[in-house]
């Protein structure tokens, strides 16, 4: 069935304090979904974020981030009052994230909603932690720890809780207990504002889009609690990191920095921890974009402490083994293989035999000097197409930037070569609705024409990213009647 969504992080969610949440306005959203049309609101991954405030170099691949909390609900709850949370400075700009002011206030809120909130009596809470202790004993004494240390990353810690023998770990989860339970409350508030929203949402038709990074931050608390998963070395650094070689785009490539897994300890346990990482995912989302494809079937390896890309080396990934144990344990799961940049032969071959569907982007179609992929009259039906990602430019930004020749190529490709810019992006918009792709995602900046001031991210780039966020009155009921004719109109309604 052909079918239409909206990409928007919930970061970017009009809010009173600083950044988006589980608020009102996300509920405002998925009414806008409906009205619109809409039957996907696609969102980037919702873990706890920390150097670089990316979503993607997360503190945990299980937990939540508080900064999502709504903290109306805790003042309807009577644990905060209005006056306290607007008294804290969560930053000045409604349309830009101020981070730092974020960080600074939102967990200062968050502890006194704590103090009264008497949680331990919960049993609702109780059972949340009997739950979720999988992952979130680990976490919650990860983040009480890091916090008690200034802030510094695990491999900085005193050698007897880095190296977690077991004596330390009690010392440490008596001495911050109460720390402890702070974490922990944040994840149960989390887990249930998110929860709700989840529901409300698929109760009007609107499916959950989420993330997964195929990896994880080495200031984790995935990579402190499970070293055997990794490439350490005895003195648990990374032998190798993970990133990009050299392209195009960029000379020495891109140093990602992430830990590589050891595929072979994955493989001797039957990718256990994968299993439960991904059907956590399924328990948040109900369909899930898996990052960076193509690492499964090949990854770069880049030698700990090079200062670039340059030097690495690509090595087999686990294959088809990982999908094929996945589809027994969990039988047929909706993902979407994030499978764009350069694939190879074998990448191709992977992902046909996973059946997966892959993406198409616009904005990476109208380079004239090739023949492309990404140009709609060489899709099949199984695949995602978007007019651009959270890493691309806006496509009125994109459109602006673009060189004489390949403006004049996509003009002509669209039937627009009088080029009246300010209706541009909806011709993008109609090719990609109008495809044969079964699954159209759009950007909500696309369907504002908002230029290059509303990008999410510039990969390889840090200071100005994943800031940008809608504010009150940009969605109107008069565009979603515009979208729900044009989604009608081709079939995706």
């Amino acid at each position: 069935m052909r079918a239409n969504g909206i990409l928007l992080p919930v970061s970017s969610l009009p809010s009173r304090y600083g950044i988006g949440s589980f608020s009102k306005s996300a509920y405002d959203f998925i009414d806008f979904l409906r009205e619109a049309g809409q039957r996907y609101w696609q969102i980037l991954p919702l873990g706890p974020t920390g150097y670089g405030d990316s979503p993607y170099q997360s503190f945990s691949t299980f937990a939540g981030n508080p900064y999502f909390i709504d903290l109306d609900e805790l003042a309807a709850q009577g644990l905060l009052t209005r006056e306290e949370c607007e008294s804290c400075d969560f930053g000045d700009s409604p349309a830009y994230i101020d981070y730092e002011k974020i960080y600074l206030s939102r967990f200062r809120i968050l502890r006194k909603a704590f103090d009264r909130s008497h949680i331990q009596q919960n049993p609702e809470f109780q059972k949340f932690c009997q739950d979720q202790a999988l992952w979130l004993e680990d976490y919650s004494l990860y983040r009480a720890v890091k916090d008690s240390c200034g802030g510094v990353s695990w491999i900085e810690w005193p050698e007897d809780i880095r190296l977690r023998k077991q004596e330390a770990l009690a010392d440490y989860e008596r001495k911050y207990a109460e720390e402890i339970e702070f974490q922990k409350y944040q994840q149960y508030l989390f887990w249930t504002q998110w929860k709700k929203l989840k529901n409300y949402a698929n109760a009007n038709g609107i499916q959950i889009v989420g993330d997964l990074p195929i990896y994880v931050a080495f200031d984790s608390a995935d990579s402190w609690a499970n070293t055997d998963l990794f490439q350490f070395d005895q003195d648990l650094k990374p032998i190798a990191v993970a990133g990009c070689p050299p392209d195009g785009f960029s000379a020495t490539g891109q140093l990602w920095g992430n830990p590589l897994y050891d595929w072979d300890y994955h493989r001797q346990t039957g990718f256990a921890w994968w299993m439960k990482r991904i059907a956590h995912c399924f328990r948040l989302y109900d369909m899930v974009r898996i990052d960076h494809f193509r690492g499964f079937d090949e990854y770069y390896s880049i030698p700990y402490g090079e200062k670039t890309a340059v030097n690495g080396t690509w090595k087999p990934g686990p294959g088809l083994t990982l999908f094929e144990t996945l589809q027994r344990e969990m039988g047929d799961l909706q993902i979407i293989a994030e499978d764009l940049g350069y694939l190879t032969d074998s990448v191709r071959k992977l992902l046909k035999d996973t059946g997966y569907p892959g993406m198409k982007v616009l904005e990476f179609a109208f380079d004239s000097r090739e023949e492309s992929d990404y140009l709609p009259h060489n899709y099949t039906e199984n695949c995602v197409v978007y007019t651009g990602t959270h890493d691309n430019n806006t496509v009125q930004g994109w459109y602006d930037e673009l060189s004489d020749h390949d403006r004049s190529f996509s003009a002509r490709y669209v039937n627009n070569e009088d080029h009246s810019r300010g209706r541009i992006h909806w011709d993008f918009i109609r090719l990609a609705m109008g495809s044969v792709a079964r699954l159209c995602i759009i950007p909500i900046q696309d369907f504002l024409g908002l230029g290059r001031e509303a990008r999410i991210n510039m990969p390889s780039t840090l200071g100005d990213n994943w800031k940008w966020r809608l504010t009150e009155g940009q969605l109107t009921w008069e565009l979603a009647r515009e979208i729900r004719e044009l989604t009608r109109l081709f079939g995706r309604g």
